[in-house]
């Protein structure tokens, strides 16, 4: 028998300015203001490097902020965000679906925090927003994938309490073909074992 699923989070969108920091404003990119999001691209680009053996191409941001997930993935929302500090200038920005696959899941599609502020805590702050905000509207678990190999980045979401569910192999990214590890983390009540009852794509060993 499986388990009785969770409340559903509440209907009401997250408004961008909500992911705000003490340090840092955060802000909705769209196509009308990409250009925000492509300048931190092209300045930080050592996440493409890392991930696509390549650098950010011209339109990575609109392209960023047009992205949505595949033909048959049920979602909500997708909400890009920037986070800019009292100068004005980009600090960090996440891509976020909400609802991917069933309601109660929020879905972390990308975290880059510009490279200068890499270990002074910036990447834990703006995380901790998108938690807090998740937890505030219900959401059951946090939803992303990491490269394998990407060391940095896989020791900062074990730091962040996130538990890999699976492999998936063969993820085309820029010019290199990766393998991406599947992390979740619980928010609430419901752990892992009610989470791969309703998202069983997630489930080791599913194709």
């Amino acid at each position: 028998m499986l388990p009785m699923p969770p409340a559903l989070p509440t209907e009401k969108p997250i408004d961008a300015a909500a992911f705000s920091t003490p340090r840092l404003r955060a802000i909705e990119v769209t196509e009308a203001n990409a250009d925000v999001l492509q300048r931190f691209f092209d300045a930080n680009p050592e996440y493409f490097l890392a991930t696509g053996g390549e650098p950010p191409r011209p339109n990575e941001a609109l392209e960023e902020v047009r992205d949505v997930p595949p033909n048959g993935f049920p979602y909500t929302r997708m909400l890009i965000l920037c986070w800019v500090d009292a100068a004005g200038e980009a600090a960090a920005m996440a891509s976020l679906t909400f609802g991917l696959f069933i309601p109660a899941v929020l879905h972390v599609g990308l975290l880059i925090v510009a490279t200068a502020r890499h270990g002074d805590g910036t990447a834990r702050e703006c995380h901790d927003a998108i938690e807090r905000e998740a937890r505030e509207h219900g959401y059951q678990w946090l939803r992303l994938g990491v490269v394998q190999g990407n060391a940095r980045a896989e020791a900062f979401w074990a730091r962040c309490g996130y538990v890999e569910t699976r492999v998936r192999d063969g993820i085309p990214m820029g010019r290199l073909t990766q393998s991406v590890r599947v992390m979740v983390k619980p928010l609430g009540d419901a752990g892992i074992e009610e989470y791969l009852a309703q998202v069983t794509r997630d489930q080791p060993g599913q194709p």
